[in-house]
C-alpha cells in the first residue's frame, strides 16, 4: 500500500468528498479516485462508499486505522530525529506527533452523572442527610472547597452562584443568611448546619413541595466548586471537533443546566450560521452536525424502575456531517472568577 493511496483515503474521510480531498492534497479529483481504486484493487475490498458525504466501509475503517497509525509513527520519528515530515505526512502531524488530532475519533460518549460512590460517602460533603465537612470537591488533591467558598465569597457572588447553578428562587435570602452568620463570628461549618440555615431562609409554604429545601443550594455549591458547567461548555465543542465525518457524539445530562448547554451547542452546529433570508447559504456557513435524536431521550418506566437515578437523565446525540478542519465548533470565552469577600480592614458598605 503506497503512502499516497493511504493519504487519499484519509483525506476523503476527513474532508467528506473526493473533491474536497483533492483540494486538500493539491491534486485533481481524478487522481484521488485513481489512488482509491488502486488501493481497493490491491486489497480486493471496497473501502469507500461514494456519496455526499463519502464514508469508509467497515473494511475501509480497518485500513483507515492502519493509515492513521502509520502517519503518526512516521511523524513521531520525524519529530524525534528533527527531520522534515516524511512524504504523505502533513506538517501538522509532524509538529504535533504525540498530540491528539481533531477529527479522528469514531464516537464520544459523555456521561455527566456524578459518581454514586462519591455521593454516598458522607465525608465528601455532597449530602445534606448526614453531618460532614463542606468539601464537595470531586478531586480532593487540590482546589477550593465549598467551605472556602462560603468563607470568602461576597453576598452578591453567593447569590449569583445559587441562582445560576441551582436555579434557587430564594438565593438572595440564603446568601444573606450565610454572610450574616459569617459576620457574627458563627460561620456555617458543616453540611447539616448549612441545610438547617437554608431551611430557615426558605418560606414555610415553599418547603412543603419540591423535596428537601437545601437540594438546590447543595447542587449550586458543588457545580461552582468543581466548575462543572464551565468545563462542560468547553468539552462539548471539543467532543464535536474530535469526531470524524460520520462520527457521533452522545451526551447524557442529569440536570437542566447541563442539558441546556448540550442543547445549545447541538442546535448551533445543526443550523446554518448565515443570516436568514439569503438565497444561497455559503459553504462555510452550512451545518456541521446532524441531530441523531429528536429532542432529549428519557428513560422509560422499566429503566426507571430498575435504576431510579436514571429518571433525571436526558440523552442527546449528534453526527458529524462536515469535517472539523472546515467547520470547527466554537469554544466559549473563559468566565470570570468569583470575587472574594472584603476583609474586615477593607470594610463593607450598605449593610
Amino acid at each position: 500500500m503506497h503512502p499516497d493511496q493511504l493519504g487519499a483515503l484519509e483525506a476523503i474521510v476527513d474532508a467528506g468528498t473526493f473533491e474536497a480531498a483533492a483540494r486538500r492534497l493539491g491534486v485533481s479529483t481524478s487522481a484521488v479516485s485513481q489512488r482509491i481504486r488502486a488501493l481497493e484493487s490491491a486489497l480486493g475490498r471496497v473501502l469507500v462508499r461514494r456519496g455526499s458525504p463519502s464514508a469508509p466501509t467497515p473494511d475501509g475503517e480497518v485500513v483507515l486505522r492502519y493509515a492513521r497509525q502509520q502517519a503518526l509513527l512516521a511523524a513521531e520519528m520525524a519529530a524525534e530525529l528533527d527531520l522534515d515530515a516524511p512524504a504523505g505526512v502533513r506538517p501538522a502531524e509532524a509538529a504535533e506527533a504525540s498530540g491528539r488530532r481533531d477529527g479522528v475519533v469514531d464516537a464520544v460518549l459523555m456521561d455527566l452523572g456524578v459518581s454514586s460512590l462519591q455521593l454516598d460517602r458522607a465525608e465528601r460533603g455532597f449530602s445534606y442527610a448526614r453531618s460532614a465537612p463542606l468539601d464537595m470537591r470531586m478531586d480532593q488533591s487540590g482546589g477550593r472547597t465549598a467551605q472556602d467558598l462560603l468563607d470568602t465569597a461576597e453576598e452578591r457572588e453567593l447569590t449569583r452562584i445559587l441562582r445560576a447553578y441551582g436555579e434557587e428562587r430564594f438565593a438572595s435570602r440564603i446568601a444573606a443568611g450565610i454572610v450574616r452568620r459569617r459576620e457574627t463570628g458563627d460561620p456555617v461549618r458543616s453540611t447539616d448546619a448549612l441545610a438547617d440555615l437554608v431551611r430557615d431562609c426558605v418560606p414555610a409554604a415553599a418547603r412543603r413541595t419540591g423535596g428537601h429545601p437545601a437540594k438546590r443550594t447543595f447542587q449550586a455549591l458543588r457545580v461552582a466548586v468543581n466548575t462543572e458547567l464551565e468545563l462542560l461548555e468547553r468539552a462539548v465543542p471539543r467532543a464535536l471537533n474530535s469526531v470524524r465525518v460520520g462520527g457521533r457524539v452522545v451526551i447524557e445530562s442529569y440536570q437542566s443546566l447541563e442539558d441546556r448547554i448540550v442543547k445549545r451547542a447541538f442546535a448551533a452546529g445543526a443550523s446554518p450560521s448565515a443570516p436568514q433570508g439569503l438565497p444561497v447559504v455559503p459553504q462555510d456557513a452550512l451545518p456541521y452536525i446532524e441531530l441523531a435524536t429528536r429532542g432529549a431521550v428519557r428513560a422509560d418506566d422499566d429503566e426507571v424502575a430498575a435504576n431510579p437515578r436514571s429518571a433525571s437523565v436526558r440523552l442527546r446525540a449528534a453526527t458529524r456531517i462536515r469535517p472539523a478542519a472546515e467547520a470547527p465548533a466554537p469554544e466559549p470565552a473563559p468566565r470570570p472568577r468569583p470575587h472574594p469577600a472584603r476583609t474586615p480592614a477593607q470594610g463593607r458598605r450598605g449593610r
